[in-house]
């Protein structure tokens, strides 16, 4: 059985220790790939038909009214089957507390009974906010493990503490 490492990130303006910096690279990206680093496993980049607004706070305005409206965005693509996978880590910024609504419309295409949810997320001081509780409501069957929050800002020098973390939560 292998790893799956599936994550949203933001490129592009983010809110970075109080002010807004752009950044090439989502900070939610780069978790994901110490993570594939450091106990294997395939990655997969969960992306909207309709991109956000390249706008910080305009994107969180949009993100606000997704959640307000329990909608479930349309994704580029999902995947043939997760069949293969026992621990699937799942990473996402916190947004209003929770994961991106696009999160929710990629795990509820699934069936995860008997899999092993392991929850990320960058945040600037929200932490994990209710998205292990909502992670135990949507993939029901799975066990969901206690999950690892990543200040953003801190996020390009957090590799040493994710692939500990990481492979603390699986069988090498």
């Amino acid at each position: 059985m292998a790893n799956l490492i599936v994550y949203y990130s933001r490129k592009g303006e983010n809110y970075w220790n109080g002010s807004i910096k752009n950044l090439s690279k989502g900070n939610t990206e780069r978790v994901a790939e110490f993570i594939q680093k450091a106990v294997g496993g395939d990655l997969f980049e969960i992306e909207t038909v309709k991109e956000y607004a390249e706008d910080y706070y305009q994107c969180i305005e949009e993100a606000k009214q997704e959640l307000n409206e329990g909608a479930r965005p349309e994704l580029k693509e999902f995947m043939d089957s997760l069949d293969e996978y026992d621990t699937i880590f799942v990473g996402y910024p916190n947004w209003w507390g929770t994961m991106p609504m696009a999160m929710f419309t990629f795990l509820e295409n699934y069936d995860l009974t008997g899999k092993k949810i392991v929850p990320f997320c960058t945040n600037e001081g929200s932490g994990m906010g209710s998205s292990e509780r909502d992670l135990k409501k949507t993939c029901k069957g799975a066990s969901v493990e206690r999950g690892l929050s990543i200040h953003g800002a801190e996020a390009a020098e957090s590799e040493n503490m994710v692939a500990a973390w990481a492979k603390k939560n699986i069988k090498l």
